[in-house]
């Protein structure tokens, strides 16, 4: 019963009825909770109505036939291997969907917040600041391999995943997903997009007024060159603060990580040939180019590092603990 109570959960198994067993262990004061969880491991055709009517059924092959893990969620040929589905595969499915969850809303969140600022610095023109193969570009091939592969990420090994089952009971505390973790990242997505586009508008000025004093919607043949220069210096230093960010988040390095992070900065910069359209592509020779979009990343990347850095020193998680480092 202790090892239940770590995980914040009720275990059930095959001959003892559901409100029986939950009684039973809220009688006892086992678990303070006032939602308990149902985790119910049956083995036999009998108990399908039971896996049905359960929160998660987990059916394990047995003697009497694969009824039981046919209908249910999860199917298991011994019972020892329940520990490995809850500590390992569970938390790590939550862990995981939790950051993914987090990191596509960060990306469309702060393109958003650049495109803003932008309608603002420009009079409220209705003009897009990226369109076409950029807004594609920027959903898919540009920062999708990093952000998707995040799900190879682990804070901890199997080992000490199942040594310390209390990892398990802080999924309960909701605090990967919770509102503070939220505001958290809507507030990093906010400051990054200021910060991107901002900065870029600061660094690379002249785009806004013509040589006839016209507005931005009739640009002259200098606007536009500065125009297309803001772009790519805002676009460039986007697409790399979602790199960074990613790499920020990785606890364990994968292969595929690494190649995914590579693959796509080479796939971006490797495709400056097919952007004329979009870009200055004779800025991309000068070394102006280069320095403002440094320059631009570091303010919009660094103070969030330094900041996850404080905060993991001052608080660090369950995980880092157990880990020794």
């Amino acid at each position: 019963m202790s090892f239940i109570t770590l995980l914040g959960a009720v275990a059930c198994l095959a001959g003892v009825q559901a409100q029986n067993c939950l009684n039973t262990v809220n009688a006892t004061g086992y678990l303070n909770y006032t939602t308990v969880t149902g985790y119910f491991l049956q083995d036999g055709g009998n108990d399908v109505s039971m896996i049905c009517a359960a929160d998660i059924g987990i059916g394990i092959e047995g003697k009497e036939g694969r009824q039981a893990s046919l209908a249910a969620d999860f199917s298991l040929t011994q019972f020892s291997h329940v520990t490995k589905l809850l500590l390992w595969h569970g938390r790590n499915s939550y862990t995981r969907s939790a950051k993914l969850a987090l990191f596509v809303m960060h990306r469309g969140l702060i393109i958003s917040v650049c495109q803003t600022v932008f309608s603002v610095a420009s009079g409220y023109e209705p003009l897009a600041l990226y369109r076409d193969w950029l807004l594609v570009g920027y959903a898919t091939v540009y920062t999708m391999f990093p952000v998707f592969s995040l799900v190879l990420d682990r804070d901890v090994d199997e080992g000490l995943a199942r040594l310390y089952p209390e990892l398990y009971r802080e999924l309960r505390l909701g605090r990967a997903l919770g509102y503070g973790g939220f505001g958290v990242w809507v507030a990093v997505s906010v400051w990054q997009g200021v910060v991107v586009q901002g900065g870029s508008e600061f660094l690379v000025p002249g785009y806004l007024r013509g040589p006839s004093g016209g507005s931005t919607g009739d640009m002259g043949e200098a606007s536009a060159v500065a125009f297309r220069r803001l772009v790519m210096v805002s676009y460039t230093a986007l697409i790399l603060n979602e790199v960074l960010m990613v790499c920020s988040e990785i606890t364990t390095w994968h292969p595929i990580m690494i190649c995914s992070v590579l693959g796509t900065l080479g796939l971006y910069f490797g495709s400056f040939p097919f952007l004329g359209g979009y870009f200055d592509l004779a800025y991309l020779l000068e070394l102006g180019f280069w320095w403002r979009v440094a320059a631009v990343t570091a303010a919009s990347w660094g103070p969030v590092v330094v900041g996850k850095v404080i905060r993991r020193r001052v608080r660090p998680p369950s995980a880092r603990k157990v880990r020794g480092v």
